[in-house]
This record gives structure tokens, sequence and C-alpha cells, in this order.
């Protein structure tokens, strides 16, 4: 039952427990707080424990995870819960040491860099977690072979035979993850944390067509009666063979697309994200397309810092300090509080991704600007 205990908690501590399971944990600390007596508390010493309970759990949102809201009345069931279930699973309270050693243990774990995570979703629903499975070949689909490459790499192995079914299968990135994926046209696509990629097994027709959410950067495939379409929230990218990064997330007010070679031509809306009032632009290798509130600026940039990520650095140029902790909080996967007087402070520098977080704050506090304080994967920034 101990060793159950743990598992539990550390489960928790990644936000992958069940409603009932966050119950369950959270009414350990909570009977622990109320020394397993509830019947004459007040409202004042239920919301003294409530507030302790919160204090004391650690974060557990994940980038699938939201988080659970305690009110008085779950807290006053919870109570009632914890002497019910110290009479049925007493050996579970009896372990209350261990489990909050454990949590401790958990917290105060060193918040590393990402690595090479992804799952691959299949056309058939079959989710495939990467970073768990040996090299070699890992699926196969009409006509396509799938094999993971002794680099961490996805390539896509097609025969040439144009009546085959197109299946769609997606390529899925959580915090704290990157991947590379070779298509069966032969482009190349990294993908940054907290990214998806929708793409066919193989392509016919007159294009190739890709749907991107998040950041990824391209290099696409020369085929001159064939062009290449990368399709986003908000814009539609066409090129035939060249090489461009996409920043799309949904949480960022922009969304970039920068050249590093060849050319393309972005079609945006000028209704923001409405079908209707199209634009276009075309840009060339150094430029970058900046789409805000349905408008598009393109201004000359140093293409290296678009893709510094691909580089394991991130790049800060006259960047606000709200930007960059989304940037953190997906690499690093964690939660970031920021007040609104210090995410509009900018700053400039370039800091590894290979570094924990801890050595990313201290960089940043040299700056004498702002203090920041780490609670589990909690990072609260301040004045």
């Amino acid at each position: 039952m101990e060793n159950e205990a743990k598992k539990l908690l550390i489960k928790y501590s990644k936000g992958h427990c069940t409603p009932k399971e966050i119950s369950l944990i959270e009414s350990w600390y909570l009977a622990d707080e109320l020394d397993y007596n509830t019947s004459n508390l007040t409202m004042a010493e239920l919301d003294r424990a409530k507030n302790s309970v919160w204090r004391n759990l650690p974060v557990h949102q994940t980038y699938k995870t939201k988080p659970v809201k305690i009110w008085t009345g779950y807290i006053r069931f919870a109570a009632a819960a914890v002497i019910v279930l110290s009479v049925s699973v007493g050996l579970y309270f009896a372990t209350q040491k261990t489990i909050k050693e454990e949590i401790t243990k958990t917290a105060n774990t060193p918040i590393l860099p990402g690595g090479k995570k992804a799952s691959l979703t299949l056309a058939n629903g079959i989710s495939i977690v990467l970073n768990d499975i040996q090299n070699g070949k890992i699926a196969d689909q009409t006509g396509t072979s799938i094999f993971k490459a002794a680099n961490g790499e996805i390539v896509y192995h097609t025969e040439a035979n144009q009546n085959r079914k197109v299946e769609f299968n997606q390529l899925s990135i959580p915090r704290g993850g990157y991947y590379l994926l070779t298509l069966a046209d032969g482009t190349k696509i990294w993908l940054n944390a907290e990214s998806s990629l929708k793409y066919p097994t193989h392509f016919v027709g007159s294009e190739r067509v890709v749907e991107l959410t998040g950041e990824g950067y391209f290099e696409v495939a020369h085929r001159k009666n064939q062009p290449f379409k990368v399709v986003t929230n908000k814009q539609t990218i066409e090129v035939l063979g060249t090489r461009f990064n996409i920043n799309a997330y949904d949480n960022e007010k922009v969304t970039t697309t920068t050249l590093l070679e060849g050319s393309i031509n972005i079609t945006y809306s000028l209704a923001n994200d409405k079908k209707k009032d199209l634009a276009n632009v075309i840009l060339k290798p150094g430029q970058q397309a900046k789409i805000k509130n349905g408008e598009i600026s393109v201004k000359e940039v140093n293409m290296e810092d678009a893709v510094s990520w691909v580089n394991n650095s991130f790049v800060f140029n006259d960047e606000e300090l709200g930007s960059i902790m989304r940037q953190l909080s997906r690499w690093y996967d964690i939660d970031v509080v920021c007040t609104k007087e210090v995410e509009k402070l900018a700053f400039f520098g370039k800091i590894s991704r290979r570094n924990s977080i801890k050595d990313i704050i201290k960089i940043i506090e040299k700056t004498k600007d702002v203090n920041f304080k780490i609670e589990g994967r909690r990072v609260t920034v301040m004045h």
C-alpha cells in the first residue's frame, strides 16, 4: 500500500491524476492539518485549513491539466471523507510521514530543461509515446512505413503508388519537449515544446498541406509542381522548397514567420481569424512577418535568432518578460505567475536551453529589475 501511495504522489506531481485521485491526496493533507477532528470546526478554521492545504500542495498543473479549485463546501466534504478514510484505509494515514517526505523530495527536484518527447497519433486513433519505444520500425500504414531513427527522428518511407489511400497522422509535443520529423517527401520539420503537426502519410494531388499549432522550423523538399502549404490559425504559407520558421502559439498575441532561404507567400485574414478579406505578402530571405490583430508588418531580422531554439538557445532581442516567461514555461514545463507591472519589461540576451531553470533565473535576476520565487513547479515573478 505504501508503494501505491508513492506512485500516486508522483503521478499527482506530474499532473496526471484523475479527479478522484486528486481528492484523495488533498484529503491526506487536510487530515494532517485538521488532526482528524472536524466535528466543531468554524468557517474561519475551515478557511485556514484550506489555505494551509494549498500552501503545502505541490503544483500539479501541466500542459493538459487544469488547476483544481477547492471551495468551502468541498473542504467540509473532504474533511468528512478523511474520517471515513482513516477507518477504512488507515494504512494510508499510517504512512503520512512517508507521504510528506515523498512530496518534499518531489518539490525539491531540480527543474531541468526539456528533451526529445512526443506522441504520434496514427490515423486509426492509436497513440504511440515515442520516448518510450525502441529505434526501428514502429508502425505500418497503407503503403507507408514509419521508423524511429537512432537520433530519435521520426522518418516516413512510402511506396511510389499514387492510388493509395491518404491517411493523416499527428505528432504532438508536450511541454518540456521537442522532436524532429521527416515527411514522406523528404521535408524535415523541427517541432518546439507544446506544438503539434497534422500531416498526410504521403502526398498526392496538386499540393502538399500540413497543419501547425505552436512553433515549427521547416526545411521543405523542393517539388516544382507540388507546392507545400503550412496552415496555422491565422495564416497559410505556400512554398516550393525553402527554409523558414513559424511561431503560431495560441497564447501569443503575435504570429511570426521568418524566412531563411527561398521565397514564401503568406496569406492572412484582414478580419482576424475570419475566412474572408484575405491579403497576401511575399517574404524574402532575412525578413520576418508579424501578424497581430489582423494587421501584418514585415522587417529585416537576424535569421539565426529566429531559429535559435533549434540550436538549443534562447535569444531575447528587446523581448517582453511576459513572452520570455511563456517560452520558459513551455520548455521547462513550469507554471508561471507574472504580474502585469513586470511582464512588459524588455530584455536582451542569449541563454543556453540546456541550463536548469534556476540558472536562467539567476541570469535574469542580475539585471536587478525582477525577483523570482520557485515553489515546486510554480515560478512567481516579482518586482
